[in-house]
This record gives structure tokens, sequence and C-alpha cells, in this order.
């Protein structure tokens, strides 16, 4: 499925106002996952600023036992301080790292800001070497967009 495509889609799985938060943000997990091939794992973790550390919210793919995350560890831990998209070729090029499993190969994960705050990312997980793009960023930047308004 095209971006384009999946924009549309995530922005239905948001209106659902029916439906529980976490509930819209693991359709949205789900849908990234099963459309777009080498998104094998998709998650959003969120911010406990006063513990320093995030925490996982939805997800679609194989169960990980890394369900909180310090600040400043991993991918994930690095962008909660960096505050920018991180985009990994070969994790197993990168000193820190925390492997969810091994067929993992790379890595992108994007900020989500709620009143120009982190407060979350979107963490996608490749068994494909050097497997995003640009358009990938671009697309979760949309993403994370849509679900903070999700959020109070």
């Amino acid at each position: 499925m095209a971006f384009e495509d999946l924009k549309k889609e995530v922005s239905v799985i948001v209106s659902k106002t029916t439906l529980p938060t976490k509930d819209r943000l693991t359709e949205i997990c789900d849908a990234l996952r099963t459309s777009i091939p080498y998104y094998n794992w998709v998650g959003f973790y969120f911010a406990n600023h006063d513990t320093q550390t995030l925490h996982l919210e939805a997800y679609a793919g194989e169960p990980t036992e890394h369900t909180v995350i310090p600040f400043g560890k991993g991918i994930c831990g690095q962008v909660a301080v960096s505050n920018e998209n991180f985009l990994v070729e070969d994790v197993a090029a990168q000193d820190n790292y925390i492997a969810c499993n091994i067929h993992v190969k790379s890595e992108i994960v994007v900020p989500l800001f709620k009143e120009d705050k982190n407060i979350g990312q979107i963490d996608i997980d490749s068994n494909t070497p050097n497997a995003f793009t640009e358009d990938d960023e671009r697309f979760l930047e949309f993403v994370c967009t849509q679900v903070s308004t999700l959020l109070l």
C-alpha cells in the first residue's frame, strides 16, 4: 500500500472517537505493519518525564521485553533526549542499541510532539538492512502528528 493511501487509513483510525485511544494506537500499528512489508515491528512509546523513561503503549509484531526504556538508552532512548528522527541502516553498527530480536537489521524512530514537547515516539524495526528512506520519515512524521491529536 502506498503511503498516501495509508495516510488516509491512519486518519480514519484516528477519527474513531468511539474507540479508546490505546485501541486506535494498536490499530494504527497493525495497519502499518500489515501494509508495509518491511515494517516488521511497529510500536508507540510514551514518555514519563518525571522518571525519565519511555513506556510501550501499543505495538504490532513479536512481543518484546523492552516495555520500559530509560531516556538515553538505545535508539528510542536517544530520540527521547535528542528530539530528532533517528534512522539506523544497520543496527549491528550501533553501540547504544537494544536488540529486540535477532532478526532486526534496521530501525527508525520518529518523535511524537504535543504542544512542542516530546511526549513519545513511533518505533519501527525491520528485518531488512537499510530499509528506511526519507519517504518513511515524512510518512511517520505525518502519523505522529495525527496521533498527537488523540492525546491530552
